[in-house]
């Protein structure tokens, strides 16, 4: 019988899927059992802490003669596991939500982040974004919860927005924006900014959050036979909707407010289609002016939310405290060398 070339590679792919979808499920689990065995071996040890530092030391000895192949049980890393133990009382929670973190990221989030809402912040964020070490890193280091979560944010979306989308839309906001891989020069022109944006879109995209899909900049729009450009267009893959992005290295004035929200108009005329939801728009500042803004906003008709934006060396000093120290970034280091041994089980 021949072989039906279409059918053959149908089938092939089948099989393909099936395979790495069993070999991350082999990941995810082999993950889950060694957190938890991590876990129950800090229970142990903070249980007997009363029988000093020898303790550690002994155990960690002791398993490397009789498991001479196994990884991961540095004394570094068992006081990490005591830690860890001590940190998350309920085994629930570990079960729950920590077995889907690689370990070295758990570590991360243990060392920096001492409260516990913020904690399980950065979790769930991690988890839903999928993070690397060195993103988890940056983002706690740049006070993101601080930024995303805490700080109030001037907007009208809750106004002029359905409920569900307002909230999304509110959450989304960052207040201020890091760019911080763009240096500011002098007296630094605002399509100066848009161009080295648009040449980092990675990092911008990064730093906009998930969900952000790029169109493009300096996007052409036509009215009555006017020529319009947008600095930089979106649209947002959860909100289904486009956002429309002003640039301003000024503060904050009312006329932008009125200028954005006539470029949502149009935008909202000549691109969104009927399953898309309104569009939104953001103002980005240098200097907000908070009152200002809140009464420019309060009768505009379209939704817009106005935050500030930080360039490398332009960070106020409160902000300076979320750049790492230079012990901070010795013991990062000191960190990396302990735990080679155990890259490949930690990852």
């Amino acid at each position: 019988m021949l072989m039906n070339n279409d059918e053959y590679f149908g089938i092939l792919d089948e099989i393909k899927k099936e395979i790495r979808k069993a070999q991350y499920q082999a990941v995810v689990s082999a993950n889950r059992e060694m957190i938890m065995l991590y876990w129950y071996t800090g229970n142990h040890i903070n249980e007997h802490k009363s029988w000093g530092n020898k303790f550690i030391e002994n155990l960690s000895r002791d398993i490397k003669i009789e498991f001479p192949d196994i990884t991961g049980f540095s004394i570094r890393n068992m006081k990490y596991m005591a830690k860890f133990s001590a940190t998350y009382h309920d085994p629930e929670f570990v079960q729950r939500a920590l077995h889907k973190l690689p370990w070295r990221h758990n570590i991360v989030i243990m060392d920096k982040v001492k409260d516990q809402i913020q904690r399980e912040w950065y979790i769930a964020s991690t988890i839903e974004n999928g993070w690397t070490r060195d993103t988890l890193v940056y983002q706690i280091e740049s006070d993101l919860y601080q930024r995303q979560v805490s700080v109030k944010k001037i907007a009208n979306y809750d106004r002029l927005l359905p409920e569900s989308q307002g909230e999304l839309a509110r959450q989304t906001m960052k207040d201020p924006y890091i760019f911080d891989f763009i240096a500011a020069k002098g007296k630094i022109i605002e399509k100066e900014v848009e161009r080295e944006l648009v040449l980092n879109i990675s990092k911008l995209l990064l730093e906009l959050g998930k969900g952000f899909a790029f169109v493009g900049n300096q996007y052409h729009l036509e009215v009555e036979g006017e020529d319009f450009y947008i600095d930089l267009l979106f649209y947002h893959l959860e909100l289904r909707c486009y956002v429309v992005i002003e640039l301003k290295t000024g503060n904050f004035r009312p006329e932008f407010a009125g200028k954005l929200n006539f470029y949502l108009s149009a935008v909202d005329d000549l691109l969104k289609k009927e399953y898309d939801n309104p569009s939104i728009g953001i103002l980005l500042c240098k200097n907000k002016r908070g009152m200002i803004a809140e009464y420019a906003l309060k009768d505009i008709t379209k939704p817009i939310g106005v935050t500030e934006y930080r360039l490398l060396e332009t960070l106020p000093q409160e902000y300076e405290k979320m750049l790492p120290s230079v012990e901070d970034i010795k013991s990062r280091i000191a960190l990396e060398m302990d735990t080679t041994e155990e890259e490949e089980e930690d990852e």
